[in-house]
């Protein structure tokens, strides 16, 4: 058992550059999709736009619902926040990552949210709506728990050096999940904008499916806007372990 536990341990050095802009990228693709459905092309956006929202899925941090389409994930990062007092499971990681970087995933479900806004009917054809809808919300439930009180955001978990040097799954990882937030004395008007237009893009998604849920989001999006506006600071400034991963510009990038 010692052995077996030592081996889950080992680090085989750093791992290769992953695909960190996932989110600029995956926005790119749902965008170009949309408008070319129904030409008669021979490719298979269909299927494109499955694997996209399938890829969400093997992402997923915390506890996995029974629905779970990519069965070789299970539950991980359920401490996640503990050592902070307060409850960050659920999110997603970052591309190959365990790191959960909140600027990235908040970029990623304001496009994503979008995407359905303005192609909901072409999701729906593909078979594909409710999935969409359920990546939404695993971003924005996280959300709701890392906004913990209206000047607070919880900004990262997981610390992007030491997770670069170690290949584990994230069901047997062994780095840190130190959690870093943004608040009135260490503000992040670009963090907590970028929440903002998440929360209240997905608001906008659920108004007719689920109301109450929407107002609930569309309520911390109006904190998190007025937050970022009254405490005006970049995030990587009081993040510093931000800035070799999702600096506050792409110069710093």
């Amino acid at each position: 058992m010692a052995m077996e536990k030592k081996k889950q341990r080992h680090c085989y050095g750093p791992a290769p550059n992953t695909t960190r802009r996932f989110a600029k990228l995956w926005g790119v693709l749902l965008i170009s999709i949309f408008p070319i459905l129904n030409t008669g092309l021979a490719f298979d956006y269909g299927d494109a736009l499955k694997k996209s929202l399938l890829y969400f899925e093997s992402q997923r941090s915390g506890r996995l619902p029974y629905n779970q389409r990519v069965a070789w994930r299970h539950h991980s990062g359920l401490t996640d926040g503990l050592e902070q007092g307060v409850d960050l499971v659920g999110g997603y990681y970052d591309a190959g990552d365990h790191v959960k970087f909140g600027l990235p995933m908040a970029f990623t479900v304001t496009m994503l949210s979008w995407t359905v806004i303005e192609f909901q009917h072409q999701i729906a054809i593909a078979g594909e709506l409710e999935h969409a809808l359920e990546a939404i919300k695993w971003g924005t439930d996280y959300f709701i728990k890392a906004h913990t009180s209206p000047n607070v955001l919880w900004a990262e978990v997981g610390d992007g050096d030491t997770d670069h040097y170690c290949w584990q799954r994230p069901e047997d990882m062994t780095t840190s999940r130190q959690a870093y937030k943004i608040d009135e004395d260490h503000p992040g008007s670009d963090l907590a904008g970028e929440t903002a237009a998440a929360m209240a893009a997905a608001s906008i998604v659920f108004k007719k499916t689920n109301p109450h849920y929407s107002h609930l989001l569309l309520h911390h999006a109006q904190q998190l806007f007025e937050f970022g506006d009254k405490y005006r600071g970049k995030y990587d400034e009081n993040i510093g372990v931000v800035k070799n991963y999702y600096a506050s510009n792409s110069a710093g990038m």
